[in-house]
């Protein structure tokens, strides 16, 4: 395991126990990000780095019993919690790395990742990684619970020019890993990129 894996999982397992508790208020922002994906009933999405699977019950909802719902996580305790809070009903939860999927090519229509562009230690090559796995004009939602600056204030820093979550930043990224950015809002209250798969 590289060096990048182990501080993920070390900076992860050491919160995963109160993580949801930590954050009681991000349900409906969560629902709304879901919501931007415009599911269809039977659709195949993926929670990447889907930490306690928060995301999960909406995803759920979103395609219905017939859709399949997948949430992988690279920390084993951030899976524990989510089993703890009863969330493996809402899909299938796997220990396994966003740079290598252990999914089919082109076999699902969405992804979904909350907080996940920050913890990414190779951006574009995981990117690639996630475009492979869904079909040509699938979504990816690029989500945070509340925006850049009110992110960097909550963790006493200022936001930097290399911020990977900056449009200037985050438009080309994703274009050079086979994803076209169709939305993208950064408020206090929410951070949504949205980008389709390309042909």
């Amino acid at each position: 395991m590289s060096d990048d894996h182990t501080r993920v999982q070390e900076f992860f397992a050491a919160r995963a126990a109160d993580w949801d508790s930590r954050f009681p208020d991000d349900g409906p922002a969560y629902r709304a990000a879901v919501a931007a994906l415009d599911l269809r009933p039977g659709a195949k999405v993926l929670d990447a780095g889907c930490g306690t699977g928060r995301a999960l019950p909406a995803l759920r909802d979103a395609v219905g019993p017939s859709g399949t719902v997948l949430g992988v996580d690279l920390t084993p305790a951030m899976l524990e919690a989510a089993v703890r809070a009863g969330r493996q009903d809402h899909g299938a939860l796997l220990l396994a790395d966003v740079a290598r999927l252990p999914v089919r090519t082109q076999a699902l229509d969405a992804v979904f990742g909350a907080g996940l562009i920050a913890h990414l230690p190779r951006p574009a090559e995981n990117l690639r990684e996630l475009a492979r796995v869904v079909r040509p004009g699938g979504l990816l939602a690029l989500f945070h619970p509340v925006g850049r600056a009110a992110l960097a204030a909550r963790q006493g820093r200022q936001i930097t020019p290399d911020d990977l979550r900056a449009e200037a930043n985050l438009r080309p990224l994703l274009a050079g890993s086979g994803w076209r950015v169709t939305s993208y809002v950064d408020e206090d209250a929410q951070f949504l990129a949205l980008a389709a798969r390309e042909d």
